[in-house]
């Protein structure tokens, strides 16, 4: 299947997007792959699964292969969101979209000030913690994982940030006193080069984690939004915030097949069940 790159040039950015599969058939539209801070390579696996729908998947600003001149290192919900809506725009919508991780949280926002963009939005693991019923005892846990970055480095960080993202149920004492992690555990490196600019750690994403979905602008805006879940997730953080943010529209969280990154194939070292994650996907959008 045939991939096609092309730059969308804003005032403050370059987006930079990849176009998989045919032109949509007259009834079906665009599927639109969201992430953050993954970029565009992390939906290969399942755009890939779905030959058959044109599949848009894009760098977020500052990330990949896309730039950005505004003058800013965090990653603000709002400003990803318009990204969205201006690449929405330049390929025709409204579209499906498919949201993982912080790229959920982008795409709730997208449809709360954009909403006739969007028909289908299935937001999967968003790293909500702002609603959770534990949500001060879970900003503690992730100002861990950067601390530990920022006083470790790169190895340090991610072992925190893989003990944070895999802890099951609230936060209580005892996660703290469970700490610090080892990175040698995760085969993650133990010397620090000095690099403090991670997307993850560095405390560019706290907008993203703090962010609230408007549950009255969703309602309006017509979109069918499907909060999901991952089975093996069980009640790691997004998981639970998954449920969350559902709890907060009125629904259940949908079940889907594996884990936070299921619809992958091993491509980055963890490997989901893309097969079964592409054909749910498909049975929930349509």
């Amino acid at each position: 299947m045939g991939v096609d790159t092309h730059t969308l040039h804003l005032p403050d950015a370059d987006i930079v997007y990849d176009v998989h599969g045919p032109d949509p058939e007259p009834g079906r539209r665009t599927l639109v792959a969201v992430g953050q801070p993954m970029d565009a390579t992390g939906f290969r696996a399942l755009a890939a699964r779905l030959p058959d729908r044109r599949v848009v998947a894009y760098d977020p600003r500052g990330l990949g292969r896309s730039t950005r001149r505004d003058g800013r290192a965090d990653y603000d919900p709002p400003t990803l969101a318009a990204d969205v809506h201006a690449l929405i725009t330049a390929i025709g919508g409204p579209v499906d979209v498919f949201a993982s991780s912080g790229g959920a949280v982008t795409a709730l926002a997208l449809v709360a000030t954009h909403p006739g963009d969007v028909a289908v939005l299935v937001a999967h693991e968003p790293p909500a913690i702002a609603v959770l019923p534990d949500a001060d005892a879970a900003r503690r846990g992730w100002a861990q994982a950067e601390r530990a970055y920022t006083e470790g480095g790169f190895g340090a960080g991610m072992a925190e940030f893989i003990r944070y993202t895999s802890w099951s149920g609230e936060f209580t004492a005892d996660y703290v006193t469970a700490g610090p992690a080892d990175p040698a555990a995760f085969g993650l490196p133990t010397d620090d080069d000095g690099s403090r600019d991670d997307p993850l750690l560095s405390g560019c994403s706290t907008a993203v984690i703090e962010y609230v979905p408007d549950p009255v602008a969703l309602a309006a805006a017509g979109t069918r939004i499907v909060l999901a879940a991952g089975v093996e997730s069980g009640d790691t953080v997004t998981a639970r915030a998954a449920r969350g943010v559902a709890a907060l529209l009125g629904q259940e969280a949908a079940v889907f097949p594996s884990h936070h990154g299921g619809f992958a194939d091993g491509e980055f070292g963890w490997a989901g069940a893309p097969d079964e994650f592409a054909a749910e996907l498909r049975r929930v959008v349509g």
